[in-house]
């Protein structure tokens, strides 16, 4: 197949630009293909809440993007995008810093002959005063990691507040949960109050954090089990989900929403539904009724926009930053195109864009893939317009329970799926992106290592 100059960059290692850029550079190599990322490693999106949660480690999971370049064929450089020259058809890079804020890599620029942005979403606030200061995202592997530290290091002064309440045979101290029992001791260690919780707020009931909130109960069983002997999770620690409509998952049918809230409640989380956050505060939230809830620990999953520097490029864009794209995936520059969470992309019978779903963003991908390969080799590209197939939405409610809506690709029909089915079926979609990416075998061999490697590692990430 005959080769042209062509160049294609791709900005961003997500789903969607991590898979083109896989599948293009193993036909057209180094010398075409480019793929520009702000981090050094990728890892799927939608198992963030894992990381989070102590539940999976980053630093076993995570798939180095240099490594992916060697393996899949294309170049990959280490950047945050910062700007774009159209006319001279060249992306202009931030300098990349280590962790101790050393410069690793300077600004540069970066010519292309077709640039693709595929830079994803995080989290929208809506300008709600203490969201950005006092709420974390989880939008990055850094910010999920910074949750998990946090929450062990409150974990551990819970535990050891409740290991100071016990005497010296093991009685607990009057406060510490003791009932009528006494201890003798001269100068007793400070009282616990009944209520003294670790509080846990969820704002969002998507499928974020619903799955993080189950996550969660999971992993401080874990956290229990391993050396904090005080701590029960149960009386410890309170899990609050906070969503503004009146139901949890209100994006999905209503049988899904109703088994997952029915799910979560087994487990102890307090979900509480038409609740609009109008504030956050160091240790709490406020409601748009003025009422104050608990929160030593905000996670915000409520909402998502693009980022605010695709507003600065020249080309359309809504509201929420993203990239308006026709039905080709194609910006208002012929020359530039967008897939996934940054792109506002028409929805083909719906009087609405294309939801912002991992299953999109890959189905664009390889809808993209034909259009580019036409460029590289210099012939004709394909007629038509982008389609999306839905195949339906899988939602993790722990490590052996799941809830799911199938499409029936033959019947036309809805399935409802549940329980270690749903689940199952929940982890496959990983496992479907490490094949487009690595191919059968090696995500096979991948992922029996880690079966067997967590056999000897704890349930949760303690470190």
């Amino acid at each position: 197949m005959k080769q042209n100059a062509h160049r294609v960059v791709i900005v961003g290692g997500g789903a969607g630009g991590l898979e083109l850029a896989a599948r293009l550079g193993r036909q057209f190599g180094q010398k075409h293909i480019v793929l520009i990322d702000k981090a050094d490693s990728h890892i799927w999106k939608p198992s963030l809440h894992e990381v989070a949660a102590g539940t999976l480690d980053i630093h076993r999971e995570g798939l180095s993007y240099f490594m992916l370049a060697r393996q899949c064929g294309f170049t990959f450089i280490h950047g945050a995008l910062q700007g774009l020259d159209r006319d001279a058809k060249r992306v202009r890079l931030e300098a990349a810093h280590g962790p101790t804020g050393e410069e690793v890599f300077p600004s540069r620029s970066i010519d292309y002959d077709t640039l693709v942005l595929a830079i994803g979403s995080k989290s929208n606030f809506f300008g709600t005063p203490g969201a950005p200061e006092h709420a974390i995202a989880l939008d990055s592997t850094a910010q999920a990691e910074n949750f998990r530290e946090r929450l062990l290091r409150e974990l551990a002064k819970l535990n050891g507040k409740r290991e100071s309440g016990k005497t010296a045979s093991g009685e607990l101290m009057p406060g510490a949960g003791a009932g009528d029992r006494r201890h003798a001791a001269e100068d007793p260690p400070p009282l616990l109050k009944p209520d003294d919780a670790l509080h846990i707020a969820i704002v969002g009931g998507g499928a974020t954090g619903v799955e993080l909130a189950a996550e969660l109960v999971e992993a401080l069983n874990g956290f229990a089990y391993y050396g904090m002997g005080e701590l029960e999770p149960g009386r410890d620690v309170k899990i609050s989900l906070l969503e503004g409509a009146d139901r949890i998952l209100s994006a999905l049918p209503e049988n899904l929403s109703s088994k997952a809230r029915q799910l979560l409640r087994q487990r102890g989380v307090m979900i509480e539904t038409s609740v609009r956050v109008a504030g956050v505060e160091s240790g709490c939230l406020m409601d748009s009724e003025g009422r104050r809830h608990a929160a030593d620990l905000c996670v915000w999953a409520a909402g998502i926009e693009a980022p605010a520097i695709l507003s600065e490029l020249g080309l359309e864009a809504n509201r929420h930053h993203q990239v308006v794209v026709d039905g080709r995936l194609q910006t208002s520059d012929p020359r530039v195109f967008a897939l996934g969470d940054c792109a506002q992309a028409p929805w083909e019978g719906r009087d609405r864009p294309l939801p912002a779903k991992a299953q999109v963003a890959s189905q664009q991908a390889a809808f993209l893939y034909d259009i580019l390969q036409a460029r590289v080799t210099g012939q004709a590209e394909p007629a038509g317009t982008f389609r999306f197939r839905d195949h339906g939405s899988l939602v993790s409610v722990g490590h052996s329970e799941g809830v799911g809506s199938l499409m029936g690709v033959l019947s036309g029909r809805n399935w409802f799926v549940e329980g270690l089915l749903a689940r199952l079926m929940y982890m496959s979609l990983h496992l479907r992106h490490h094949m487009a990416v690595l191919g059968v075998l090696q995500t096979a061999a991948l992922a029996l290592g880690r079966l067997l490697l967590r056999r000897g590692a704890p349930r949760v990430k303690l470190h």
